[in-house]
């Protein structure tokens, strides 16, 4: 019995030194020096979330002196966000990427908000909108109802999300009757319903087989996404019309019990290259943009433009409603005063 109880106790005290030697927990140790784990879901190399954590890595280590390590995960610890928010709130993950919608599903409904069609106008609303006053106002919200278990280090984006099918869009009636890859439930849902698609949930890895084989007619998303997928390239992905439906939001978060942790000059750097790597991302996000349009066009995709106007028209009621379900009515009314400002 003594053996037993000796080899315990020691088994536990090797562990405990190899936790503490690993500072896997993420916290700091006792030489000073923080383990960061950050993760995103693309597997491709050139994305622009790649871009933006390797900004991060790169700042935080360099103004650290190397107290602070930082490990990228490229779709390497979860490809579906869903994966991602998980292992934020199991701190097995301490920075992650992540959109709205997958955030809704922790219970913070307001984020929702930015991802309803036509909420911006443009970029430069988009921008002026996550970086002032409405952006904090979120941070706050998603600070407080998640109990610290998220802290919003900055704004990414996803690109600029257009309408790709079988046919160009010379109005919005060209619509009706056509299935569209896009969410088949909520105000997206809702939106593309009331404009006359039929919502598809085909998978996006089935996508491509799906527009070639005629299973869907159209589907929607930013030039980097499904240029780099080759969805151009078949015969219900070759007519782009530039429906600037969705400026998108992507969250980069870190786990506010941990952040909490650090010391303060941790918590400075941190900062700072969190918003070095926000720069880093919309940079890349922004030439990939217009890289991958032109390549869409070179390789024989037809790009046309549209009145907006009868969408968004459709889409301001949709507004309305989502935001009063999402108690997000002041938020809202925000976002469409800047956009007159900048009229």
């Amino acid at each position: 019995m003594k053996k037993t109880k000796t080899v315990y106790i020691l088994l536990g005290l090797v562990i405990a030194v190899l936790l503490s030697a690993c500072g896997n927990d993420g916290t700091e140790g006792e030489d000073g020096k923080i383990k960061i784990v950050a993760a995103h879901n693309q597997t491709s190399p050139d994305s622009p979330y790649q871009a933006g954590l390797l900004k991060f890595k790169e700042v935080a280590e360099e103004e650290s002196n190397g107290s602070i390590e930082v490990e990228v995960h490229a779709g390497t610890i979860g490809t579906e966000e869903s994966q991602l928010v998980e292992k934020l709130q199991l701190k097995a993950a301490d920075v992650v990427v992540v959109s709205p919608g997958f955030m809704t599903q922790t219970g913070i409904k307001e984020v929702d908000l930015f991802s309803i069609p036509y909420i911006f106008t443009s970029y430069e609303h988009w921008e002026s909108a996550v970086d002032g006053e409405v952006g904090e106002k979120m941070a706050d919200i998603i600070n407080e109802k998640s109990d610290n278990s998220f802290k919003l280090l900055g704004y990414w984006t996803a690109g600029v999300r257009h309408y790709y099918g079988k046919k160009p869009l010379e109005s919005i009636d060209d619509l009706k009757g056509m299935s569209l890859r896009t969410q088949t439930s909520g105000v997206i849902a809702d939106f593309w319903k009331t404009a006359g698609a039929i919502p598809s949930s085909i998978s996006w890895g089935e996508l491509y087989q799906g527009l070639q084989q005629d299973v869907v007619d159209s589907s929607e998303n930013a030039y980097p996404f499904f240029v780099q997928q080759n969805h151009h390239t078949t015969p219900n992905g070759k007519y782009i019309t530039e429906t600037a439906h969705d400026y998108t939001t992507r969250f980069l978060l870190i786990n506010g019990e941990k952040f909490d942790s650090y010391s303060k000059e941790h918590q400075e750097i941190i900062l700072k290259a969190a918003e070095e790597s926000v720069k880093a991302e919309r940079e890349a996000n922004n030439s990939q943009e217009v890289e991958y349009k032109e390549k869409a066009i070179e390789d024989g995709a037809e790009v046309n433009q549209i009145d907006r106007e009868p969408f968004i028209e459709i889409a301001k009621p949709i507004q309305d409603e989502a935001a009063k379900e999402m108690e997000a009515v002041d938020l809202l009314q925000d976002i469409r005063d800047l956009a007159e400002e900048q009229k």
